[in-house]
């Protein structure tokens, strides 16, 4: 009896062995990168074989053979994008099957809490429109797919985390990211396609926490192996610490193939805007390589990058103290001077007076559009939809009037009468509230304030949290600026 049974539970174990693993983040659900080579890997049995059959090849199979650890790794091509679902089937020699495919475009979504905020928002922190939204979120199901990578730190680069796709419906919809979720949906109804979005974030994460080792260690502000120790607690991380986002989310999905990245971050890093934007170019630079290191990407390491100013907040410092307007102006200068193919948002009209002490403002559907405003216009070359929002140029004075000139306001700005946020100030650098009045003819604003006989300064929003009402022929609102930097 022995005899018998041995050969058979070696050929079942055999069987077990060879069965195809896939990380989480290729399942069921999942969106592919249209019109392109798209990654798929995992691991299966030393040196055994993969045959990929797409249903939309035509029959056409592609074989991927693992190495000597048993992985894989294989690029095939993906068709024009369309509401169809898909199928892949996966065999070596035990086939699995993943269902509901669509192909369209793919963006990687991360940053810390404004970013991770979902639909059901915060404790007291509540999304505008949440419950409408989330009622409504099955129409979408067959449009926008969704994977939420949960928090995961590690010391070390890791090749798999946690995270399967979803569709959209009342009982998921509480948990997606609500910019994300408006960035897809401005998408796809423009581009009437379907749109994944990848959302990797966590709540109070620095810049330096998605940045790895061998980068970290030539920073000297950055005492790694303290900071791990301290962050650790014995079972989770703390948000603070460096490295073990980009070990544990980033690093993982690397070889997933997408279009592009949207970032809303920066309220941890307030306080370091004289590197902010060096070591954001440099994250961003390092995620570039490695999503396009292992695939023939038609972008290769110059993948839109776009990003969001942090929101007015008055606990950085106090309402009128100006740390986080001094970030608000490396984040912009990061994305205009720095890094290439990327570009800013801004968010100074977003917040209402009473989220002076918020710093998760309740509107975010304003966010996400206009994220999608950037990659429309940039990424998909759609220029008419204007995604540049009205900020200083130069300034001229008269006398006691200082006259303010904007660029990306050629068609106008407003408005009229009661222009809030302008400062202005004399050489003893001291800043006084300004009447401004439109001068309709050169799209600029000239001010004035009895406070300054002899003004040489302009400032507007410059605060940790001040709302300023001016905006262009769009809609967009003025970039908060100091003239005196």
């Amino acid at each position: 009896m022995k005899k018998i049974l041995l050969p058979l539970l070696a050929a079942f174990s055999l069987t077990a062995q060879a069965k195809i693993h896939l990380p989480e983040i290729l399942s069921d659900n999942m969106v592919l990168q249209q019109q392109t080579s798209v990654n798929l890997w995992g691991s299966t049995d030393s040196k055994r074989s993969v045959v990929i059959t797409p249903s939309w090849s035509g029959g056409k199979t592609y074989e991927a053979k693992a190495d000597k650890q048993g992985k894989w790794l294989i690029s095939i091509p993906t068709p024009e994008a369309s509401f169809t679902p898909h199928t892949i089937t996966l065999s070596d020699g035990e086939s699995i099957t993943l269902k509901n495919i669509l192909i369209g475009e793919v963006w990687f979504c991360s940053g810390q809490s404004n970013m991770e905020m979902p639909l059901n928002g915060f404790w007291n922190c509540p999304i505008n429109n949440s419950n409408e939204e989330i009622a409504l979120a099955g129409e979408w199901a067959d449009k926008i797919h969704v994977v939420t990578i949960p928090k995961t730190g590690n010391r070390q680069p890791q090749d798999e985390v946690p995270g399967k796709w979803y569709v959209p419906s009342p009982e998921t919809a509480p948990n997606i990211s609500c910019t994300a979720w408006y960035f897809a949906q401005m998408l796809t109804r423009v581009l009437h396609k379907p749109v994944g979005i990848i959302v990797c974030a966590w709540g109070g994460s620095s810049v330096e926490g998605w940045t790895p080792r061998e980068i970290l260690n030539t920073y000297q502000d950055v005492k790694l192996e303290e900071e791990l120790n301290r962050g650790w607690n014995g079972k989770w991380w703390e948000w603070y610490t460096p490295l073990i986002m980009y070990n544990g989310m980033l690093h993982p999905l690397h070889n997933y193939t997408i279009k592009g990245f949207i970032w809303y971050q920066g309220e941890a890093n307030v306080g370091k805007d004289k590197d902010h934007a060096t070591r954001l170019n440099t994250m961003v630079n390092v995620w570039r390589k490695e999503f396009s290191e292992t695939q023939a990407h038609p972008l290769g390491d110059q993948l839109p990058f776009y990003l969001a100013e942090i929101a007015p907040w008055a606990g950085y410092g106090g309402a009128d103290g100006d740390s986080g307007a001094l970030l608000r102006e490396a984040q912009h200068r990061a994305a205009n001077e720095v890094i290439k193919n990327s570009g800013c948002i801004c968010t100074n009209d977003l917040v209402t007076p009473f989220e002076a002490d918020q710093i998760h403002p309740a509107e975010k559907r304003q966010v996400g559009y206009r994220f999608a405003y950037l990659a429309l216009n940039r990424t998909y070359g759609m220029k008419s939809i204007v995604c540049d929002a009205p900020e200083y140029d130069h300034h001229s004075v008269d006398g006691n009037k200082l006259e303010v000139f904007f660029k990306h306001a050629d068609d106008g700005i407003s408005p009229w009468n009661d222009a809030t946020g302008f400062e202005i100030a004399g050489a003893d650098g001291k800043f006084h509230p300004a009447k401004a009045k439109l001068n309709e003819s050169n799209k600029s604003f000239i001010l004035t304030s009895d406070a300054v006989p002899a003004p040489k300064h302009v400032r507007y929003c410059f605060k940790n949290f001040q709302i300023g009402n001016v905006i262009n022929h769009r809609n967009l609102p003025l970039v908060p600026f100091r003239s005196d930097r």
